[in-house]
């Protein structure tokens, strides 16, 4: 199987490929122009080898004739992750999420409607989405089937990246799977010596998922998703941002007390947000296998290194 991976370099991307070049797909890892093969020398980064392995392109997903010269290759699959992911520079930039989040996927399905019409290609295409689209609602796991309901730049752009690519897969039946990831990136700090630190709103209830378990999941939609379908990546465990906080303040060995800071509220936050997965389960026999204190030792861990 010859992949192509867009947002190779990111976090979500970099554990992929790993994942991929073990299970010996041929992988073709796409960043942007201005960026070489991921480096550093952190927990999920790439080892010499297996940088080497890939085939890395480059890819603008503002510029059409980018997104064609990287995508309109003979792959039999597509994971799209490249994205404006930061919340914060949604906020700050809309116009610039939409061409990217949404306007990105909309130039990569164009260049597959096209291959698809005139060469016969039909590679499956991934869109990586968040399950932030589904936005407020009852404190209860999120299903497929319920509305979606945006509150935010960031989870609108996501949305229209999700319409822009079914679309085409019911008007000209290119092949189109949504992943709705619940999972929630951890950063955290070890403030030695500062009894406080700032925070956030920790009311809400969020889960969370090792990166090793979204891989897992989409490198099982790649096989078994249906064309056409959304499945939620998600464990169904929430676990509010303060019980979070207190959790890792014990891992890490310091006792902080958290002070709110109104410049890190977000207004557009959602009280509770936890997925229902049964239908990736059902598909494709996923589960998450990492528990919760794996995903926190390993963030303590990253910190530390």
């Amino acid at each position: 199987m010859k992949v192509l991976v867009t947002g190779a370099d990111g976090f979500v991307g970099r554990w992929l490929v790993r994942r991929l070049l073990a299970d010996g797909r041929e992988v073709y890892g796409a960043t942007r122009p201005s960026q070489d093969a991921p480096r550093g020398a952190g927990s999920g980064d790439l080892s010499v080898e297996e940088r080497e392995a890939v085939h890395w392109v480059p890819l603008e997903l503002t510029d059409q004739e980018s997104v064609r010269a990287c995508v309109d290759v003979r792959y039999d699959a597509i994971v799209h992750l490249a994205a404006l992911s930061s919340g914060s520079d949604a906020m700050r930039d809309p116009g610039y999420a939409w061409a990217v989040n949404a306007g990105g996927t909309a130039r990569i399905v164009h260049v597959l409607v096209e291959a698809k019409r005139t060469e016969g290609a039909d590679p499956l295409l991934l869109v990586a989405s968040t399950g932030e689209v589904y936005g407020r609602g009852d404190p209860r796991p999120r299903r497929e089937t319920d509305p979606v309901a945006p509150c935010s730049p960031y989870a609108a752009t996501k949305a229209g990246a999700e319409l822009a690519a079914l679309e085409a897969w019911r008007r000209v039946g290119v092949r189109v799977v949504v992943a709705r990831a619940f999972a929630q990136r951890l950063k955290f700090a070890k403030r030695a010596g500062a009894p406080a630190v700032n925070v956030g709103n920790l009311e809400p209830v969020r889960e969370f998922l090792h990166v090793q378990d979204v891989v897992d999941a989409y490198v099982r939609l790649l096989v078994r998703g249906q064309p056409g379908e959304i499945y939620n990546v998600a464990s169904g465990q929430g676990l509010s941002l303060e019980e979070l906080f207190y959790r890792l303040t014990a891992l890490v060995g310091v006792r902080l007390i958290p002070e709110a800071d109104p410049d890190l509220v977000r207004g557009g936050d959602i009280p509770h947000l936890v997925g229902d997965a049964s239908k990736l389960q059902a598909a494709t026999g996923w589960a998450p296998r990492r528990s919760l204190d794996d995903i926190l030792r390993d963030v303590v861990d990253a910190q530390t290194d």
